[in-house]
């Protein structure tokens, strides 16, 4: 017989404190798989995991395509029983400036019961709640459990199809929980249930050969800058709605988000109004929201006077869920040849597109993960919400393996800032993930295979 519930808050209590220890340790090596990093940390990270699921009696293999290393382990089910994957990923973002972090971003440090360091919440706490609920059983284990640990998450999971198209075999799971979403608030736990999907790309625009004089010229040469900026303020609407034909969108929130908490949490400034219209669930994550993340051009402590011949734009677009990638590209593409003022010369790149989610979160597996946070949040049921960012792969597993229930959660609250400065656990809520998944995979037993 498997474990009680009783049993499970006593087994997993017992092992916090080896489980906050080696989280800790995974939080010390830098594993970033962006270019002009030491990948050689991403190697050892990797390493760590695997010890990690060997000494939960997992068999246990690090896997290369044409990218950074997973770490695959498995444990056969017991007769009659349902085998489980459990996703996470190891690899982190760059830290970005340390002089925006209170403390060092890879040593974790506790202040007001939360955890802080670069991959505390995301993914390496999802790691370990892995590692947590499978240490909490035991020789128990009652299903059987495949962990696939992804090695460049962040950087684009550029060779997870290969992976996943390799292994796919011993991946192959009745139920597949993916560890690396969030909860709702403190004290209230989420199901995943949509994801937006994403558009990158590179808008260049050209006005001249090369730079020249603004005060012989200026006036009847447009410099590529001011060219630029009209481009950009096309992409929106007076209300700040996305003005790109061609994108999906929809209404169909059942939370509402209120706006006082929302302002304070994204750390809007005094004044500053939101942009948009309708719901805010609505806006951040069933409608498609555009972001300018850079530009090229001369610095200003640096620009001679002269009019700037190129300049160029990094755009981020998230898609709502129902979009297509593709055709959203090709949308975005027509929308700035069309619009880009004066005849200037534009070149539009594509540099990453993932696509949108939407999960029917109904059926014996959703029923057991609901009942194991409830029972994990003492009673607080969870809430079914979409998520703003995007998770592409999510779509890959459901196109490869149709038959599995796949459940969406995580470790992150709306205070965990991750892949910002100043990264954060909140230690409490990561105790209830850690019994919520053992309680999941006693659920998920029950129900046979």
């Amino acid at each position: 017989m498997t474990l009680t519930e009783d049993e499970l808050r006593v087994a997993i209590a017992r092992e916090l404190p080896g489980v906050r220890a080696d989280l800790e340790r995974l939080v010390r090596i830098p594993g970033i798989a962006f270019d002009g990093f030491d990948h050689s940390h991403v190697e050892r990270s990797a390493e760590a995991v695997a010890e990690l699921l060997r000494g939960c009696g997992l068999e246990v293999q690090i896997v290369r395509g044409s990218g950074q290393p997973a770490v695959i382990g498995r444990r056969a089910a017991p007769e009659g029983a349902p085998t489980v994957l459990l996703y996470a990923h190891h690899d982190v973002q760059p830290a970005g400036d340390p002089a925006l972090w209170t403390s060092d971003p890879f040593e974790p440090v506790e202040r007001d019961g939360r955890l802080y360091g670069r991959g505390a919440a995301d993914d390496k706490a999802g790691v370990m709640a892995h590692v947590a609920a499978l240490r909490a059983f035991g020789d128990r284990l009652p299903v059987g459990v495949v962990l696939f640990v992804e090695g460049e998450e962040e950087f684009g999971s550029d060779s997870l199809d290969e992976l996943l198209q390799a292994h796919r075999e011993t991946l192959r799971s009745d139920v597949i929980v993916i560890a690396d979403s969030g909860n709702w608030d403190i004290g209230v736990p989420a199901l995943t249930t949509s994801l937006r999907g994403l558009v990158n790309c590179f808008v260049e625009v050209s006005t001249l050969g090369n730079a020249v004089h603004s005060g012989m010229f200026g006036g009847a040469v447009p410099d590529a800058l001011t060219v630029l900026a009209r481009l950009i303020t096309t992409l929106h609407d007076e209300n700040g709605e996305v003005a790109i034909d061609g994108l999906a969108g929809r209404e169909n929130a059942t939370v509402d988000y209120p706006e006082d908490r929302f302002r304070h949490e994204a750390g809007v400034l005094d004044g500053v109004k939101l942009i948009g219209e309708g719901r805010l669930t609505d806006r951040i994550w069933s409608k498609p929201a555009v972001a300018v993340l850079g530009i090229d051009a001369p610095r200003t402590n640096e620009a001679p006077n002269a009019l700037v011949p190129r300049a160029k734009a990094k755009l981020s677009v998230r898609l709502a869920p129902g979009d297509d990638w593709q055709s959203a590209y090709a949308a975005i593409r027509a929308h700035l040849e069309k619009f880009v003022p004066w005849g200037a010369h534009v070149e539009v790149t594509l540099e990453s597109g993932g696509a949108p989610c939407v999960i029917d979160a109904t059926g014996p597996a959703y029923d057991a993960a609901r009942s194991a946070f409830r029972d994990a949040w003492d009673g607080v049921a969870p809430v079914d919400m979409g998520v703003g960012g995007s998770i592409p792969f999510i779509a890959t597993f459901q196109e490869l393996f149709p038959d599995a229930a796949i459940l969406v959660t995580g470790v992150e609250d709306p205070h965990a800032a991750a892949h910002g400065p100043n990264e954060s656990l909140h230690l409490g809520e990561f105790a209830r993930v850690c019994l919520a998944e053992a309680l999941l995979l006693r659920n998920v037993a029950a129900l046979g295979k």
